[in-house]
């Protein structure tokens, strides 16, 4: 743990690297977010992770401090939302379990069915069709209608966009066969059986590989997450 002023200021200072790489990531995503008002959130979340960093939990400062940052930043984004993030939870929440059921049942819900199951919804709904810009330039047309994307905040995309990275980043550090594998069979959508007669393994072997890189990967990621 750190323990005196000094080494605590050296490791925020050597932490700013690390939060410039972060706001260039996020204004690469999100480019209408000024990248000062990143960096200075940032800063904020370097100096929590400093002051709550306990070395004994495993992973490194940087390690830590990366979720930290990142987070911070992120909950910067969300104030540039005009919806709550009640709302904006609400709505995802909404989708979610209208995609979960449909992969149940095999149809979808309807929205009013899911209304009356969830209190909560139509106001958010309502809010976010106020908070939905429009141009001021000219009007609708008589009976035309937005349709409106409830879920696709700027911080959501954000966190998907920096989730992925992760995972990409992730991915170059496992076993080269694993590494493939998972290549192959996520980003270029083939079944483990075709994988598998491809290389002339076994259907079992090529699942036994693919648990294992499962594993390999999950443990990076919550060795991460801390």
């Amino acid at each position: 743990m750190i323990v005196s002023v000094a080494e605590r200021d050296d490791a925020i200072a050597s932490l700013l690297p690390l939060v410039r790489r972060i706001a260039r990531r996020i204004h690469r995503l999100i480019p209408m977010v000024d990248i000062d008002d990143l960096i200075g959130d940032g800063s904020l979340g370097a100096i929590r992770a400093v002051d709550a960093f306990d070395p004994l939990r495993g992973p490194t400062l940087a390690q830590y401090a990366a979720h930290i940052i990142a987070g911070v930043m992120l909950n910067g984004v969300r104030r540039w939302d005009p919806l709550s993030e009640r709302a904006r939870r609400e709505l995802r929440r909404a989708d979610r379990e209208r995609y979960d059921t449909a992969m149940l049942s095999g149809t979808l819900i309807s929205e009013a069915a899911l209304e009356a199951r969830r209190p909560q919804l139509a106001k958010a709904r309502s809010a976010a069709w106020v908070a939905q810009p429009l141009s001021m330039d000219s009007g609708l047309p008589p009976g035309m209608d937005l349709p409106v994307d409830w879920s696709s905040d700027p911080a959501t995309i954000c966190e998907r966009e920096y989730l992925r990275g992760t995972v990409r980043g992730l991915l170059q550090t496992l076993r080269p066969r694993q590494r493939e594998l998972l290549i192959t069979h996520y980003y270029d959508d083939q079944s483990l059986r075709s994988i598998a007669r491809k290389r002339n393994v076994s259907p079992q072997r090529l699942s036994q590989v693919h648990r294992r890189a499962i594993e390999s990967l999950r443990r990076k990621f919550d060795a991460q997450a801390y």
